[in-house]
C-alpha cells in the first residue's frame, strides 16, 4: 500500500523535478514527508510569491516546468502574483496547494477559498484532485500542458484527506518529447517572396525567440540572411554578440533611436514576437510590412497585424526559410548604414563622473562576463538596461516586459545562481522593489548561493514619480524612507557595501563577486537624464521622422 502524497511525489520524480520551492502549511504535511523520502529538493522561501517567481524562472532558464508548493487559502493566494508574472511571460511552471479534506468537513469552512476558481483566469490548467488514483495521470497532463506551446502555470490543488489516503500502487505515466509541427511550405514560401522583394528589410526577436530550444537556428538564420536586426526586451541575447547586425533594443514602442531603423524599413519580420510584451513598435498605415514567424499565430491588436505568417517550431522554420533566401537578397543591408550612429547616440555619456543609469549599465557591462546573468526587478532602470545593456547569449538579461511586475528581481536572481554556480550572477532592484521580497536574502545565504544584489536608491517609486513629473502633475505621494541597506544586509548573514563614489563602483562589483557568497551593493542614483534624455532628446527627434 501506499498514499496519495507519495504518488504525487514519485510521479514529480517521474518528470526530472529535482526541487520544489514554497512554503508548507499542515495540509501539506503528508507531501512533505513523502519529499523527505525522495531525491526532491525542498527550497523553503520566506513568502510564498517569491517561490512562484523562482519556480517560473526555472523554467524560463531550462524549458521544464518549475514547481511550487504552498498551504490552502492565504498561503495559496500569494502565489496570484507569481502565476499571473508565468502565464503573461510564458514561463512553465506547476503550482501545487493543499486544502482541507473534502470527504469530511470538521473544520467547516476555516480558511477555505475557492483557489481552483481564482487560479482559472491566471493559469492555463487548474484542477482538483479528488482521488488518489487520478495522481500519476493529472501530474503527467499537468506538465505536459505547462510545457507545450505557448508555456505557462498549471495549478494542482491537492486536499489533504486525498494526500493521506491510502491506496494501491498506480503506474506511473513516461513523460515524452514534445514535437511542435513544423510550417507548411505556402507559408514558407509566402514569407521568403515577401523578404526576397523588401527594399529594406529588418529583423526583430521577440520573448519566443530566447526559448532554449531556439536560440542555435535563430543565429543561423541571422548570419545566413545577414540582415539587420532589433530586439524587444524580452528577446535580447537571442543573437549571440559578434554578427554586427545588431541595431539596439526596443525599450520604448516609438521615437527611440532604433526606430530610425524601424520607421525607414520596407518590411519587418519580427520572430518569437508575443504581443503580451509592452509593444516595440507600433503598426500603422503607410508603415512597413509585417512577417510574423512563431509558434502560434499572431494576436492581432490595433498596434500589430502582421500581412504573413509562419507557424511552427521556429527553429526548423527560420533553417527552412534561410535555405529559400541565402544568396538571394541584394537588399540585406539596406539599413545597416544606421547601425553605428544609433548604438553611437544610445552608448552617449555613458562614462560621466555621476550615478547616471548609463555609467551603472556600462560599469556593469564591464564587470560581467559575456555569460554572466543579469535579473532586473521593475523600475526606471529596467528602461536603461534594456535600451544599454548589450547581451551576447539568451537569458544573460532577465527582465519582465509581460507582466513587468516589482519583486520579482531577487528571487529570479537567486534561480539563476542555483541552476549557474560557476557564472556571475546579480539582481538589479530599485529601493522599492527590493523591499518587496527582500526577505529572501535569509534564503539566499541559508542556500549558500553566491550572488550580488545591487540596490539602486533614489527613496522613490521612480519611474511613476517620472511619469507623473511628465504628464505634468505636482509631485505627490510616491517618495519613502529606507533603512540602512548595508546593515540590513548584515543582519541576515550577508555582506554590504555603500557605494558612494562612481570611481569605486566597478572595483566594489569585483570585490564582491570574488568574495564569493551574498553580497549586497548600495548606490544612489542619478534619475534626471529621464528627462534629458527620454523626453527631452528624444522629442527632439520627432520633427526629424515627420520630415523623413
Amino acid at each position: 500500500m501506499t498514499k496519495g502524497s507519495d504518488l504525487l511525489v514519485a510521479a514529480l520524480e517521474n518528470e526530472g523535478v529535482e526541487r520544489i520551492f514554497g512554503i508548507p502549511g499542515e495540509e501539506n504535511l503528508d507531501v512533505v514527508e513523502s519529499i523527505r523520502k525522495s531525491s526532491i529538493e525542498l527550497v523553503l522561501t520566506r513568502h510564498e510569491q517569491a517561490a512562484a517567481f523562482m519556480a517560473a524562472t526555472y523554467g524560463r532558464l531550462t524549458g521544464k516546468p518549475g514547481v511550487c508548493l504552498t498551504t490552502l487559502g492565504p498561503g495559496a493566494l500569494n502565489l496570484s502574483t507569481g502565476a499571473a508574472y508565468a502565464l503573461l511571460g510564458a514561463m512553465p511552471m506547476v503550482m501545487i496547494t493543499g486544502q482541507k479534506g473534502i470527504l469530511s468537513s470538521r473544520q467547516a469552512r476555516f480558511q477555505v477559498v475557492d483557489v481552483v476558481a481564482s487560479m482559472k483566469p491566471l493559469t492555463k490548467l487548474a484542477r482538483q484532485i479528488v482521488s488518489p488514483q487520478m495522481i500519476p495521470t493529472t501530474v503527467r497532463e499537468a506538465f505536459r500542458i505547462a510545457q507545450e506551446e505557448r508555456p505557462g502555470p498549471v495549478h494542482l490543488e491537492l486536499p489533504e484527506d486525498i494526500a493521506a489516503e491510502e491506496c494501491q500502487e498506480v503506474a506511473l505515466i513516461a513523460p515524452h518529447q514534445l514535437e511542435l509541427p513544423t510550417a507548411s511550405e505556402a507559408a514558407l514560401n509566402r514569407a521568403a517572396a515577401l523578404i526576397t522583394a523588401a527594399k529594406r528589410p529588418l529583423l526583430m526577436f521577440g520573448a519566443a525567440a530566447s526559448r532554449p530550444r531556439s536560440t542555435s537556428d535563430i543565429a543561423q538564420f541571422v548570419i545566413r540572411t545577414r540582415i539587420p536586426f532589433f530586439t524587444t526586451q524580452m528577446g535580447k541575447g537571442t543573437v549571440p554578440g559578434g554578427t554586427e547586425l545588431y541595431m539596439g533594443t526596443a525599450a520604448l514602442s516609438e521615437r527611440d533611436y532604433v526606430h530610425e531603423a524601424i520607421e525607414q524599413a520596407d518590411l519587418i519580420v519580427t520572430i518569437g514576437h508575443d504581443t503580451i510584451e509592452k509593444p516595440p513598435f507600433i503598426m500603422g498605415k503607410g508603415g512597413p510590412k509585417v512577417v510574423h514567424i512563431g509558434y502560434q499565430p499572431a494576436t492581432v491588436e490595433q498596434v500589430y497585424f502582421p500581412q504573413s505568417e509562419v507557424i511552427g517550431d521556429i527553429g526548423p522554420s527560420l533553417k527552412a526559410l534561410a535555405d529559400r533566401l541565402e544568396g538571394k537578397l541584394p537588399n540585406a543591408q539596406a539599413l545597416l548604414h544606421l547601425r553605428e550612429r544609433i548604438l553611437e547616440r544610445i552608448a552617449a555619456r555613458a562614462t560621466e563622473d555621476r550615478f547616471t543609469p548609463q555609467r551603472l549599465v556600462h560599469d556593469i557591462r564591464e564587470v560581467m562576463p559575456h555569460d554572466g546573468i543579469l535579473a532586473l526587478d521593475n523600475g526606471m532602470y529596467k528602461i536603461w538596461f534594456a535600451r544599454n545593456y548589450r547581451t551576447r547569449m539568451a537569458n544573460t538579461l532577465l527582465l519582465d516586459n509581460a507582466l513587468a511586475t516589482m519583486g520579482a528581481g531577487l528571487p529570479s536572481a537567486m534561480v539563476a545562481s542555483m541552476l549557474y554556480p560557476e557564472r556571475r550572477v546579480m539582481a538589479i532592484c530599485g529601493d522599492g522593489g527590493f523591499m518587496m521580497n527582500s526577505q529572501e536574502l535569509e534564503t539566499a545565504v541559508r542556500l549558500k548561493l553566491n550572488l550580488v544584489v545591487l540596490v539602486i536608491e533614489d527613496n522613490a517609486y521612480g519611474m511613476i514619480r517620472w511619469k507623473q513629473a511628465v504628464d505634468e502633475f505636482p509631485d505627490f505621494g510616491m517618495t519613502f524612507g529606507n533603512p540602512d541597506f548595508v546593515k540590513y544586509a548584515e543582519s541576515y548573514g550577508a555582506r554590504g557595501t555603500r557605494v558612494d563614489d562612481i570611481g569605486q563602483f566597478k572595483k566594489v562589483l569585483e570585490e564582491a563577486f570574488s568574495g564569493g557568497g551574498v553580497h549586497l551593493v548600495n548606490v544612489p542614483v542619478d534619475y534626471s537624464e529621464n528627462e534629458r534624455v527620454l523626453v527631452k532628446e528624444l522629442r527632439e527627434r520627432l520633427p526629424a521622422i515627420l520630415e523623413a
